[in-house]
């Protein structure tokens, strides 16, 4: 087998080093350097670091959005009104099969996606494109319809909690991040507690709404 391309050492070395440190604590030398290639590199090939970052974030989200916008047209196939729990099988599934415990791509991933959460460089939030909005409107779409009782507001919260409990749950499993006498649980087992967890979250009443 061929080594890899200078750009994909490039893309491997970004994606290790933004998910670790975030994008401003990552220098171009610092990639440079873990991929083994001349400080020009980045700039040959991606233009900026900022562009980057949007190519590692692509191939990390690419395949899960195609993944999420395939099961919603499966589901709005059979009914235009899904259940919750069925959209967010839709949502969070594929999140769960890109990243799976005990794979070092997997791990790479859920932190890369927990950095995007919280980050505060603007870079890591100009990164997306017309793809990311199709996809994000089609399930808050869908989600509305299955809990018309949320403001528009309070849903967009919910469905970020999605991404959050998800890649949280996938950083701590691949680090055996878990109390005395537990074991980190892996494959569908989390996969499907995970999915009976928030769609409960989802289907709370609306806040200000109990008695």
């Amino acid at each position: 087998m061929p080594p890899p391309s200078t750009r994909v050492q490039l893309l491997d070395a970004a994606e290790h080093l933004f998910a670790e440190r975030g994008f401003r604590g990552t220098s171009v030398r610092a990639i440079t350097d873990r991929a083994g290639a001349n400080l020009a590199a980045v700039g040959y090939h991606f233009g900026s670091k900022a562009e980057l970052l949007a190519a590692v974030i692509r191939r990390v989200v690419e395949p899960i959005n195609a993944a999420q916008n395939a099961g919603l047209d499966r589901l709005l196939a059979r009914t235009p009104d899904p259940s919750v729990t069925d959209l967010v099988e839709a949502f969070a599934g594929p999140l769960f099969d890109e990243m799976p415990v005990g794979d070092e791509g997997g791990a790479r991933t859920s932190r890369l996606i927990v950095t995007i959460l919280g980050d505060p460089a603007e870079e890591m939030r100009a990164w997306t494109g017309p793809a990311e909005d199709t996809i994000r409107d089609r399930f808050l779409a869908a989600f509305g319809r299955a809990l018309p009782g949320l403001s528009p507001e309070e849903l967009w919260f919910r469905v970020r909690g999605i991404l959050a409990v998800t890649a949280v749950d996938r950083v701590q499993a691949y680090q055996q991040d878990a109390p005395s006498g537990l074991s980190p649980v892996a494959g569908d087992a989390a996969r499907q507690w995970a999915i009976t967890f928030l769609a409960a979250a989802l289907s709370a009443p609306p806040t200000g709404s109990r008695s």
